[in-house]
């Protein structure tokens, strides 16, 4: 009988690594079925906090955050697309792409989980597909009314939730509650409360992590 296993997958919509670890875990968690039944819960992270409305070159803010190159920036992105290729997820970032704040998109999570999770699972990769293969706009409640259109929600729900703010004290109270854990880079996966996986892992690892985890708890 597989054993229930919880798992927090600590992320933010406009992080590569995070959607490349997504479809890592989830590969693996087919790939376990026999011995873990896993139910994964998205908390939030925010990678830019204090960004502008209107976002900030990608470029321009690697260049600023981590000193990077243009050479060295347009090698990480090829880098990262061929990653999220062999995944099959389709990356279509540019040197003209954007990174944009995203604490609506979470509280949109947030209510998404309330609807069930799936729901939530269903929403988190329409964000993706949103910001990284169309190249949208995740602070812009059009770009997320149509993402939990497209994950199953209703959208006048979703407007609802995005023009009055809903969610905002339980999303702020969940970030804080992750970085007073420890958590200061993602993705980061908590398993049980107790197992810490970081980074874009491949299936292979977080396969091996599953099946470890669930002779521990057997």
């Amino acid at each position: 009988m597989p054993r229930p296993l919880k798992i927090d997958f600590v992320s933010d919509v406009v992080c590569p690594w995070c959607i490349i670890g997504l479809r890592g875990l989830e590969e693996a968690v087919e790939r376990t079925r026999d011995v873990v039944d896993v139910t994964v819960h998205f908390q939030p992270f925010e990678l830019n906090p204090q960004m502008a409305p209107e976002g900030e070159n990608i470029g321009e803010h690697i260049a600023r955050k981590y000193g990077s190159t243009p050479e060295q920036s347009a090698a990480n992105r090829q880098m990262i697309r061929d990653r999220a290729g062999a995944l099959g997820f389709s990356m279509n970032s540019s040197a003209d792409s954007r990174i944009y704040n995203t604490f609506d998109a979470h509280r949109l999570l947030h209510w998404a989980e309330t609807e069930g999770a799936d729901k939530q699972t269903a929403l988190k990769h329409a964000l993706f597909t949103a910001y990284f293969t169309d190249q949208q706009n995740p602070s812009d409640p059009e770009v997320l009314v149509a993402a939990a259109q497209k994950a199953g929600l209703d959208g006048e729900a979703a407007r609802e939730v995005l023009a009055l703010g809903r969610y905002a004290e339980e999303v702020r109270a969940a970030e804080q509650l992750w970085q007073s854990r420890g958590i200061n880079s993602v993705p980061a996966i908590v398993i049980e409360d107790k197992w810490l996986i970081s980074g874009g892992q491949p299936p292979e690892a977080f396969e091996q992590a599953l099946r470890d985890i669930a002779g521990q708890l057997a």
